[in-house]
């Protein structure tokens, strides 16, 4: 019974959001709720994993859900998505890893005459039982209890089969890492499958008008300057968490409605280098480098940009033109999101790696003419 039934605390604790969510959305139109109970596995992506691999994890995904009602040419041209909240509880079924609660923003995209249903989110989750070196050392996956989080879902949806309530199931992938604002972070990928049910919060179906949009659309070539920053520390546990700076300019074009090109320069200044590069030249002598070698990196890159409304979707890929201190390799990628307050003024949250190494979440702002 323990591997079918998700901790029962838990379980009231999304049935009293659910009860929430329904007496406050009793007012608002287009909108609907969802529950999914999910079982799988651990995905061993690293071999040092393998001791946190024991048993299937579980849990339950709550969310609510607004529907787009085709107001905005955006709505036209992605099939009327979704976008809503979700909060995750999962039991890694592990007692070094123990339990994890997120909170997510996500989209719910739809295909094949809204059958097939494609969710991503981003957001961040709780760790109850991330790394101590004295009481959990064994937790080399989670190095902190607040986590970064993404989770995708491909379900068959179907609503309203009977009165207001539908039926959800499908597959999920659930990640958490704490993109090394402090290590260890080897990480973990749950493949789940889930099953659920769909609450409509309106007495009527929405009633949608399409309409045909173009995609056809330009602009002249835009410039933008970014400023990033945040913590991160290398892989070497207890190594310390240093700030970092980034500063990027880039141009970029938009070709049409839904998409941009990028092209542009990032001058990096991450101090945990200093303290990385001490290590390795006193521990490993055989590498001969510089004790003094600048930390500073500078990387050319190529982006896109993905736009849902006033929401963009990064996903750039850059090299090191100038890299003193070698760490990972000179390929970078920056995958995160964007959101513009003002014409000219957004703020960006994205995680930069070296392929599947995350190095940083950066926080960001900046201003395009």
């Amino acid at each position: 019974m323990g591997v079918m039934i998700a901790n029962r605390n838990a379980l009231s604790l999304l049935l009293l959001l659910c009860f929430v969510l329904v007496r406050g959305q009793e007012e608002r139109r287009n909108s609907f709720l969802d529950l999914h109970y999910y079982y799988g596995t651990i995905m061993e992506h690293n071999p040092d994993l393998l001791h946190l691999i024991t048993e299937n994890p579980n849990g339950v995904i709550v969310s609510w859900n607004k529907r787009t009602d085709g107001s905005q040419d955006w709505h036209h041209l992605y099939n009327f998505p979704d976008y809503g909240v979700s909060f995750t509880y999962q039991d890694l079924k592990n007692t070094y890893l123990g339990e994890n609660f997120g909170l997510y923003a996500h989209y719910n995209f739809y295909f094949f005459k809204r059958r097939l249903m494609f969710r991503v989110g981003q957001g961040v989750a709780y760790a109850t039982n991330p790394y101590d070196k004295e009481t959990n050392f064994r937790n080399n996956a989670y190095g902190s209890t607040l986590l970064s989080s993404t989770y995708m879902m491909l379900n068959y949806h179907r609503d309203r089969i009977w009165k207001r309530l539908g039926l959800n199931f499908g597959v999920s992938l659930i990640h958490y890492s704490n993109a090394n604002v402090k290590a260890p972070n080897t990480s973990t990928n749950s493949i789940v499958f889930n099953l659920g049910a769909n609450y409509d919060l309106d007495s009527e179906p929405l009633r949608r008008e399409r309409r045909e949009v173009s995609n056809a659309y330009t602009e002249p070539v835009g410039y933008n300057l970014v400023l990033r920053g945040g913590v991160n520390e290398s892989d070497i546990v207890g190594s310390g968490q240093y700030p970092f700076v980034v500063g990027s300019f880039y141009a970029d074009k938009r070709i049409n409605l839904k998409s941009a090109l990028q092209a542009g320069v990032d001058v990096f200044f991450s101090e945990f280098l200093i303290e990385y590069n001490r290590y390795r030249v006193v521990s490993f002598f055989e590498e001969d480098r510089e004790a003094d070698a600048d930390y500073r990196r500078i990387g050319l890159f190529l982006g896109h940009e993905l736009f849902l409304g006033k929401t963009g979707i990064l996903s750039q890929m850059g090299y090191y033109v100038y890299n003193p201190i070698e760490f990972e390799n000179d390929v970078y990628l920056r995958l995160g999101l964007k959101r513009y307050f003002r014409p000219h003024i957004f703020g960006a949250v994205t995680l930069k790696s070296h392929w599947a190494k995350a190095e940083a979440v950066e926080l960001g702002i900046g201003y395009r003419w």
